[in-house]
Parts: structure tokens; C-alpha cells; sequence
């Protein structure tokens, strides 16, 4: 199954319905943003960093959002 994404036009963020041109695109483009210096552990770190925040935009948009409260009464049985 081919995973394609759409580019967020608020945020330059890759989300779910693009092609696959416009995905290397922008992966391209946040490469390019990154300091010369950057290694590539700093470029996966922030190429993964995007992709983390592509997915909580669709989940939130999808409505798979757990409210604060339960999310907090979830955190205490942890603690235990």
C-alpha cells in the first residue's frame, strides 16, 4: 500500500492526499532549510519531527483526539 500525503498550505506540513512528486518536494525543501553544517541525524530528526506532526493534524482532523481528562486519568494508572 503506497502512503501519499498533501501539503498542508498553513503550515508547509505534508498531510494524507498528495502525490508522490509534491511528497520528495517538500522533503527536499525542508533539507535545504537545515544549516549547512547539519548532519544527517539532525535531518532525519527534523524530517521526522514533520512527519510526526502530519500525523497528529490528520488524527485531530479525523477526530481520534482523546479529551485532557481522560488522557490525564490515563497518565495516573501509569504511575502506579
Amino acid at each position: 500500500m503506497q502512503i501519499v500525503q498533501k501539503q498542508d498550505q498553513r503550515s508547509g506540513i505534508l498531510t494524507g492526499g498528495d502525490s508522490m512528486s509534491s511528497i520528495k518536494e517538500r522533503m527536499a525543501e525542508l533539507i535545504q532549510e537545515q544549516p549547512e553544517d547539519a548532519t544527517y541525524e539532525e535531518i532525519m530528526r527534523e524530517l521526522a519531527f514533520q512527519r510526526m506532526i502530519s500525523r497528529g493534524l490528520e488524527d485531530s482532523r479525523a477526530g481520534r483526539v482523546v479529551p485532557n481528562d481522560e488522557m490525564a486519568r490515563r497518565i495516573r494508572t501509569w504511575q502506579k
